[in-house]
Formats: structure tokens, C-alpha cells, sequence
């Protein structure tokens, strides 16, 4: 089956076991049609660059999955349903990343990007 990647934002007034339980919500969704949440992450709240609904900060969630292309549409039009969900974002790999998200990381974890630029 194909991998894939989302990220959604969930709107700021909710709590944070509101926020994972929205997560754990898409992920049932997943499996009753034929797919599974391989990983998830929750990055908490975060601002935005804009407001999106008024709001200014929202909760940033993070799924790897492996699903047929039907379950992951039926998940997306879910989430653009749900009213606690502002956005979506969905992308197609190849791979699975090993280890924790670079959002997930450590400062001092991550590569040295300023070592690219001779």
C-alpha cells in the first residue's frame, strides 16, 4: 500500500487530550477503511504565520500512514468536514523517515545547515 504523510491543525481552544483524541479519531477512520496509522506525532500548540478562522496559534499534529488512496480520501474529507480541523496537508513518499519527525528534534540533533553554504 502507499505511504503517506499528514499534518493537520486543530483549532487553538481545545484541550490537548481534545487535539490527540482527534488524532486517534483520523486513525480509526483509517483502519475501518483498510489502512493503518503507522505513527503519529502531536507537536502541540504553535503561532501561525496568518490567522486561518481568527485564530493565531493552533494545534499541530503529525500522522505516517500506510492506507489505500480511498481511505485516505474518505479521512480527508473527514477532516476538512470536522469543525476543530482548520487545515490539512497530505503528501505521498516513498519512505517512512526513521526516528522522530525534524520538528520532534533537538536543536542540536538536527544537521548543520549553515555548513551548505560553501
Amino acid at each position: 500500500m502507499p505511504l503517506y504523510e499528514h499534518v493537520f491543525i486543530a483549532r487553538q481552544d481545545l484541550s490537548n487530550a481534545q487535539a490527540e483524541g482527534l488524532i486517534e479519531h483520523f486513525g480509526a477512520v483509517l483502519s475501518d477503511n483498510g489502512g493503518k496509522l503507522v505513527d503519529h506525532e502531536y507537536w502541540g500548540v504553535k503561532t501561525m504565520a496568518y490567522k486561518i478562522n481568527k485564530n493565531r496559534k493552533g494545534h499541530y499534529s503529525f500522522l505516517r500512514t500506510d492506507a489505500p488512496s480511498e481511505a485516505v480520501q474518505e479521512m480527508e474529507r473527514l477532516m476538512r468536514l470536522h469543525d476543530d480541523v482548520m487545515r490539512v496537508l497530505t503528501i505521498k513518499v516513498d519512505e517512512h523517515a526513521e526516528g522522530p519527525s525534524i520538528q520532534m528534534q533537538k536543536r542540536d540533533e538536527r544537521d548543520d545547515r549553515r555548513g551548505r553554504r560553501n
